[in-house]
């Protein structure tokens, strides 16, 4: 299905079929809603949002009786409840009239541009105070809910555009950014005034020049425009009044090259030289020019860099500012203080717990006693005999030092005294074999101890000797 005047094919209901249904749509409404609240409500259900959607598809934001009529004209036939629909919609906020749009913003050359601040028609004036309800025909509403949406992609443009790093731009800058967005300088005026409403954007004329000023990133809402920012504005279209000119003069001297390339292969000497002076002082002016643009972008540099400079110092104020506040009520004789109090109140802590240590200790003193004689009471019943079977003492005296007399077995097993001079190979080979003998001799003692430690019936209280035993027994073995 199509709708008059809409770019694209625009889905109507399926009730738009139902010759019944759409009688009853196009049908006018009761003089008031209690008499049939069901059909009223049906009839408004219907053609709100039909309106709205049909306004989205036309690339507008603003709705006028007689277009609806001539958009949903159905077998030569005009809905008659469209005037009712409209003053539901105005009653309820959704709709609202140009000139009270505008004049809820402010005046300005943004309003006067598109005549929103005119006089109001004759006609809804006596309509209004007669109390008829009758809308005028070409009376223009606007759509809140749409200016809102052209308003949100506008403003979504700019962050995105190359021009987003200035803040003022000219209306004619304005169109060519928002032509995709906005078919007539009507929406785009209507689209600004919705951001001028929500502090995104405000208008300056200056010099009979419409001028647009966007927030910046990082505020809340539009400054309103300043001697700086003019001249930061007057200074960058200087700048981009330069590079034109200048890309023009370099346009212009490639081409008097080529002139003078073509004349010369004419035979015509005089006019290539004519040409290439044109050239030369072509250039000439295009490198003053250029030396003129270098300034202006000089300029806009250190404007800039004043702009972060500026930025800095305030976030070193607000800083020092923060920093003041932390430390309030904040010094070094009180911290020294506050540690002081801190070490003491550790000291008190540990004389509390030594306290607390000790008369634990002194509460056991009495039970200690007890314990100890019921431990050996303990170890008395349960010891076994500790009896040893001892060797017999012998009946004879034993030799005293004096007499004791070594056997012959002893001499003999002693090495032989050389009888010649003994060399140092000699005394190794002796060595060795003192070793060897000293070595078997531990060997056998360590045998003789071991066999005398398995032999004896020891007890649990000559544990302790079986263990010397055995611990002089590694030790040999360690020596060895």
């Amino acid at each position: 299905y199509y709708i008059r005047g809409e770019r694209s094919p625009s889905p109507l209901p399926t009730d738009w079929e139902d010759d019944e249904r759409m009688a009853f749509l196009f049908s006018a409404f009761k003089e008031n809603r209690d008499v049939d609240p069901t059909d009223w409500d049906s009839k408004i259900n219907f053609w709100t949002p039909l309106i709205v959607e049909s306004c989205r598809r036309r690339g507008s934001v603003c709705v006028r009786l007689q277009d609806l009529n001539d958009s949903f004209r159905r077998k030569g036939s005009a809905p008659l409840g469209l005037v009712t629909v409209i003053q539901s919609l105005l009653r309820s906020g959704k709709v609202q009239k140009e000139s009270d749009f505008a004049a809820s913003v402010g005046s300005g050359w943004l309003s006067w541009s598109v005549g929103l601040l005119l006089v109001r028609p004759l006609k809804w004036t006596l309509s209004a105070l007669l109390g008829t309800g009758r809308v005028p025909l070409e009376e223009s509403f606007v759509v809140i809910e749409l200016v809102k949406e052209k308003a949100s992609a506008l403003l979504t443009a700019y962050q995105s555009s190359p021009l987003v790093g200035r803040s003022l731009l000219s209306f004619q800058e304005m169109r060519s950014l928002a032509s995709h967005i906005c078919p007539d300088e009507t929406t785009l005026c209507l689209a600004l005034l919705q951001l001028q409403r929500e502090k995104y954007v405000t208008v300056s004329l200056h010099e009979e020049e419409k001028l647009v000023k966007f927030s910046q990133a990082g505020q809340g809402r539009v400054s309103p425009v300043t001697e700086v920012d003019l001249g930061i504005y007057q200074l960058q279209r200087s700048e981009k009044l330069l590079e034109e000119r200048v890309e023009a003069l370099g346009q212009e001297a490639e081409k008097c090259k080529e002139q003078a390339k073509a004349l010369l292969q004419e035979g015509k000497k005089t006019q290539a030289l004519r040409c290439l002076r044109g050239r030369k002082h072509v250039e000439k002016k295009a490198d003053r020019l250029y030396a003129q643009l270098e300034t202006v972008k000089g300029i806009l540099d250190r404007i800039a860099s004043s702009h972060t400079d500026r930025l800095v110092m305030q976030a070193y104020q607000a800083g020092v500012a923060a920093l003041r506040i932390s430390l309030k009520g904040v010094s070094a004789a009180r911290a020294e203080n506050l540690v002081d109090q801190i070490q003491e109140l550790c000291d008190t802590q540990d004389d509390v717990n030594r306290t607390l240590a000790g008369g634990a200790l002194d509460s056991a003193d009495g039970e200690s006693g007890e314990l100890e004689e019921e431990l050996k009471s303990l170890l008395e019943e349960g010891a076994p005999d500790t009896s040893l079977t001892l060797p017999e003492v012998p009946a004879q005296p034993l030799a005293t030092k004096e007499s004791a007399v070594l056997d012959d077995a002893f001499f003999r097993s002693l090495p032989s005294v050389p009888a010649a001079k003994i060399t140092d190979e000699d005394l190794e080979k002796e060595l060795c074999r003192l070793k060897l003998w000293v070595f078997s001799l531990l060997l056998w003692l360590c045998h003789l101890l071991m066999a005398y430690a398995d032999g004896l019936l020891l007890t649990n209280v000559l544990g302790d000797e079986l263990s010397s035993t055995r611990v002089f027994c590694c030790a040999a073995d360690l020596l060895i």
